[in-house]
């Protein structure tokens, strides 16, 4: 069941990350919810490494720190993915 809030809680991470990144983020649903995935696991790891990963109450450090990650994750994955797209962009 881990996995299932890993994804859900990647979701949101990510898409609050796209909302506070000015512009446009080029990248799809889907490459949103594994950046923040990736961004929450590395802010927790961030957090257990200064010693807050775990306290009494909600973790509010913990939960800023895994927000900083998603945005500089959704943020550097955007520059790759666009990189990696060639820069195209559609025209409707």
């Amino acid at each position: 069941m881990h996995w299932l809030w890993a994804i859900i809680v990647g979701f949101v991470l990510g898409l609050i990350a796209r909302a506070i990144l000015p512009g446009k983020q080029h990248q799809p649903l889907w490459l949103t919810t594994v950046f923040g995935i990736v961004g929450g696991v590395l802010g927790n790891a961030v957090a257990t490494w200064i010693g807050v990963h775990d306290t009494r109450g909600i973790d509010w450090i913990r939960h800023l720190l895994q927000l900083a990650g998603a945005v500089v994750v959704v943020g550097l994955g955007d520059m790759i993915y666009m990189a990696l797209r060639g820069g195209r962009r559609r025209t409707a």
